[in-house]
């Protein structure tokens, strides 16, 4: 179906590469933590949202432009890393509005922007894209009526199961969290872990290699 093979495969693959802990899940786990159940979910769609940006830019081609140009790859990684390494930086240096001791105290972030940061912490990363373009035509046949069809058909089943494992992280990280939000001490080492898992991210996007 949809020229698409090993399907069961595939999806043993996924579950296995989206449960295997790394800065995505650190990301969900952190916003879980400051901000709750909702912080941790806009974490995880964020997370997808930006996976999606890949899925169809492989299925129309612009991961092959990636990969064939340095000088698109150089750009794109320039600019992911300058993202990561800037929200790195802003993390540590933040100050949690729970270190202040009002009960009405807004966050200092909107779910909006939780969302967007994990949006765009994937979608400027070219090693993103370079994985879906090397990873999804491994299931493809090279008969298929519709490769991008097929792209399109293997990069949402990806990014279903990421998002419900995603979701899995948010609700356990939110349901541990409680007296942590209550400490502006804790909230502020979180950003700070979080801030150097951004910074890590961008200085492996800077030193990344067009294969």
């Amino acid at each position: 179906m949809f020229g698409i093979h090993d399907l069961w495969l595939f999806v043993v693959a996924c579950v296995l590469l989206n449960i295997t802990p790394g800065p995505d899940t650190a990301y969900i786990v952190g916003r879980g933590v400051q901000f709750g159940w909702r912080g941790g979910v806009a974490a995880a769609f964020g997370i997808s949202a930006g996976c999606l940006v890949h899925v169809f830019a492989a299925a129309i081609g612009l991961s092959a432009v990636l990969a064939a140009s340095s000088t698109a790859f150089l750009a794109v990684k320039l600019i992911g890393a300058g993202y990561l390494l800037y929200v790195g930086v802003k993390m540590i240096l933040s100050r949690p509005s729970g270190e202040v001791a009002e009960p009405d105290a807004k966050p200092v972030m909107s779910l909006h922007q939780v969302f967007g940061q994990g949006a765009l912490t994937n979608a400027l990363n070219p090693k993103v894209a370079l994985f879906f373009l090397a990873f999804l035509p491994q299931f493809v046949n090279a008969a298929a009526p519709s490769k991008p069809l097929a792209f399109i058909v293997l990069g949402m089943i990806f990014i279903t199961t990421g998002t419900l494992w995603g979701l899995g992280v948010a609700a356990f990280a939110a349901k541990a969290a409680g007296r942590v939000r209550r400490s502006g001490r804790a909230m502020r080492w979180i950003n700070r872990a979080l801030g150097v898992v951004f910074i890590g991210m961008g200085i492996r996007v800077a030193m990344a290699e067009a294969r």
